[in-house]
């Protein structure tokens, strides 16, 4: 089997005396050194972040939800560097856009379209009922509707980059987009390893088990790690099918910016921004696929620095989500949204373990 991959708004600290005068230098020269302050600050913690995923335990976690506990451990710590807002909104936004237009590289639109059409109704299950009994929870449970769907879509799809894709569709509160990528980092990874520790004892194939992970699990990451024990077939199946469910992240933005239309959940004035990033995404997966690797020959260590660097950009965006994090106004916020998503998660490894 063909390998899937392709080898070749911070809190309101209006209060603050640097919020007060913040638009006042914010077009001026003088800012420019303090915007740059602010975008090597996103780095600096990023690259903390990936050295404290060398750490034994952490290991597991990963560098991104590693760098989210360091931005968020830094503003309950020290608060929101102000002077360096400019430079860390860069991150958290244009960053954070561009890191999800090169995530595109890592999908293989003709291995999916070749191979994986069968996957793809799976998939579609998937993500359908993901979002479906998250948001169901949610209301059950009075918890936090934003929140709770970003998860439910992390969960369904493909998780820290569903949430960042889909964040600025339905209006999300930044605090929520990096509290979300951080719970779904966290659940993620906790099932990754228990599907590790359970396969000796499943009567599954290789290559079902790999089916089993790729559908039912959150990130690619954590497909990799739960279906590499299977075998380079295993992995393969996992990975395809993973990758199908990233596919349907652009459909699923488009059906998300009709519903945020036709509900009337927006907020005054505001209009639905068109998700040019997605275009982005759809470019570099079809260069990705037909071009890279075939018109134009790449070695491997250009591919595996490309994914290194697009996880690296995706960290530096999640520290300025991270930032705008207030654990105190959290303490509660974030408890039933994380029931419901875990909830879901347990449903969604037992039925998909069924239907293989």
């Amino acid at each position: 089997m063909a390998s899937p991959l392709n080898e070749s708004a911070p809190l309101n600290d209006s209060h603050h005396p640097s919020a007060q005068s913040k638009s006042k230098h914010t077009n001026t020269p003088a800012s420019l050194p303090l915007w740059i302050a602010g975008v090597a600050f996103t780095f600096l913690v990023a690259v903390l972040g990936y050295g404290l995923a060398q750490v034994p335990g952490f290991d597991r976690v990963g560098p991104l939800a590693c760098a989210i506990l360091i931005a968020v451990a830094y503003r309950q710590f020290w608060g929101y560097p102000e002077a360096l807002r400019a430079g860390i909104q860069f991150s958290a936004k244009r960053l954070l856009r561009l890191a999800i237009i090169l995530y595109g590289l890592k999908l293989n639109v003709d291995v999916v379209l070749h191979q994986g059409l069968g996957l793809l109704v799976y998939d579609a299950g998937v993500i359908v009922f993901a979002i479906a009994l998250t948001v169901l929870l949610a209301k059950w449970l009075k918890a936090d509707a934003s929140l709770s769907l970003l998860l439910g879509v992390g969960t369904g799809v493909c998780g820290a980059a569903a949430i960042a894709a889909v964040s600025p569709i339905i209006q999300a509160k930044e605090e929520d987009t990096a509290i979300g990528v951080g719970i779904i980092a966290l659940v993620g990874t906790i099932f990754a390893i228990l599907y590790t520790v359970l396969r000796p004892f499943l009567p599954l194939t290789a290559i079902d088990y790999g089916m089993w992970s790729g559908i039912s699990l959150h990130e690619i990451a954590h497909v990799a790690l739960a279906a590499a024990p299977a075998g380079q077939d295993g992995l393969a199946i996992g990975l395809l099918a993973k990758l199908g469910r990233v596919l349907l992240l652009v459909p699923l933005c488009f059906l998300l910016m009709f519903w945020m239309k036709r509900s009337g959940k927006l907020q005054g004035e505001a209009k639905v921004e068109f998700p040019w990033f997605l275009i982005g995404f759809l470019v570099m997966s079809l260069f990705g696929s037909y071009v890279l690797g075939k018109q134009i020959p790449v070695s491997e260590s250009f591919n595996a620095g490309v994914a290194h660097v697009t996880t690296f950009v995706l960290t530096m965006a999640m520290v300025g989500l991270g930032l705008n994090v207030n654990l105190r106004a959290l303490r509660t916020k974030a408890a039933k949204p994380l029931i419901a998503m875990s909830i879901t998660s347990v449903l969604l490894s037992l039925l998909s373990y069924v239907l293989i």
